[in-house]
């Protein structure tokens, strides 16, 4: 037992050396050293004798103990040993190191498993007795209580409390009791990652460029109230999307940060300078004065020929304020033209984008009408180089949503519907 008679005299090298002894045998015997190996990684550097190395039993390798950096405690020498048997009681690191003044052995040391309500217990006895029972106390870095006391004229006891089941361990050497809790610093890792606050980042290493519609001379929209303009009910809801997407790890760019006007066509220019990830433009609905009291609800648009009358109705609306000299057969034939996998990737972003604002918005107001998701020539979304949508948040004209695409609360519920739909679509494709 050459590597527990060193710990216990606190002889580093003959420690290092037997750790060295314990490692070589063990790997002989095809034997787990791994223990062994990180005790000894602490004494890289320090010199070690190099007497020549003996064999040990198997036996030493499966149970010696390890009990590190163990000093002898400050004791009073003039104490009264006819009277106390127990010279010193010290706590150091994870252990409790008990010095007798006389050799013991192992018939000294009683010990019992307590549970109570809440707290699990180790408890030892000790034959002795110690004239500083009650004034010493004893603490050890992550065990919730130790408890020290006389328990009568021949016993002493040290008691080990916590709401954890404890490892506890103790060795014997001549006049010495060591006291060892193990596995402390898995108890603490444990501690660190339950109360630690997880924080998922959906976001991370994603790039998103957002684009409010219209701006500056160009109020897109209007409601049937004064200053209820398209460009300023979408910017607000672009800024409420910023704020969330970037609070979810994503790296935002806005194309417009203020009240002014972009041509449609330079709108992108953004984002394929950033190399999005996806380009995402915000807009409200407008219907006839025939129809405002009939045409409502959020639709979501993704670049393509349009299939209908009413795809083709939007897109004219939200194209208008940019001039292109392109006849309707080479617009046409331009649309055709299209990267298929970069609209089948736009697809499914206005689904998952669709889905999430409906039910964000249904949560404030049941009667939210569902536009779906429909294809349309939208040139504000031609020049990106990567997925895109077209959001329309709700037709401006009507009578009640109208006003609600003015109120904050239905604003942030919008952006947060957006950003979900977002979120859903990078988790399903990465």
């Amino acid at each position: 037992m050459g590597y527990l008679k060193a710990v216990l005299n606190d002889d580093k090298n003959l420690e290092i050396k037997n750790l060295k002894i314990l490692i070589s045998t063990g790997k002989q015997l095809k034997r787990d050293v791994s223990k062994y190996e990180k005790e000894l990684k602490k004494y890289d550097g320090q010199a070690v004798s190099k007497e020549r190395p003996k064999i040990i039993k198997l036996n030493e390798i499966e149970n010696v103990k390890k009990i590190d950096n163990i000093k002898k405690p400050k004791v009073d020498d003039n104490a009264d040993s006819s009277k106390y048997t127990i010279k010193a009681v010290v706590s150091r690191d994870n252990m409790i190191i008990i010095d007798f003044y006389d050799s013991i052995t192992k018939d000294f040391v009683d010990f019992k498993e307590d549970k109570t309500s809440n707290t699990f217990q180790d408890i030892y006895q000790l034959k002795g007795n110690f004239k500083d029972a009650y004034p010493t106390k004893l603490s050890i870095n992550g065990v919730d209580q130790i408890v020290i006391k006389q328990k009568d004229s021949k016993t002493l006891e040290i008691l080990f409390e916590d709401k954890t089941n404890l490892k506890t361990i103790y060795f014997i050497n001549r006049n010495r009791v060591v006291l060892k809790v193990l596995d402390l610093n898995k108890k603490k890792n444990k501690a660190t990652i339950s109360k630690a606050v997880k924080v998922y980042k959906p976001g991370l290493n994603r790039v998103v460029v957002l684009d409010a519609g219209h701006g500056g001379k160009d109020s897109g929209a209007i409601g049937s109230e004064d200053k209820m303009y398209e460009k300023y009910t979408v910017f607000n809801v672009t800024k409420y999307l910023e704020s969330v997407l970037k609070e979810r790890g994503y790296k935002v760019y806005l194309t417009r940060n203020s009240d002014r006007f972009i041509k449609v066509r330079n709108r992108t220019v953004l984002a394929n300078d950033k190399h999005a990830d996806i380009f995402v433009s915000i807009h409200a609905n407008a219907a006839h004065k025939s129809k405002i009291k009939e045409l409502q609800g959020i639709e979501t648009f993704f670049l393509s020929p349009a299939r209908s009358e009413r795809a083709k109705r939007v897109a004219a609306l939200e194209n208008q304020s940019d001039i292109s000299n392109m006849s309707g057969s080479t617009q046409k034939a331009f649309l055709e033209s299209l990267n298929r996998p970069r609209i089948t990737a736009s697809h499914k972003l206005s689904i998952d984008i669709q889905r999430n604002m409906l039910y964000e918005t249904r949560l404030l107001h049941k009667d939210v009408e569902d536009g779906g998701v429909r294809e349309g020539p939208f040139w504000v979304l031609v020049g990106a180089q990567m997925p895109s949508v077209l959001i329309e948040i709700g037709y401006i004209t009507h009578p009640k949503e109208g006003k609600r695409l003015f109120n904050k609360k239905y604003q942030e519920a919008l952006a947060v519907g957006i950003a979900n739909g977002i979120d859903s679509y990078f988790a399903k494709n990465p």
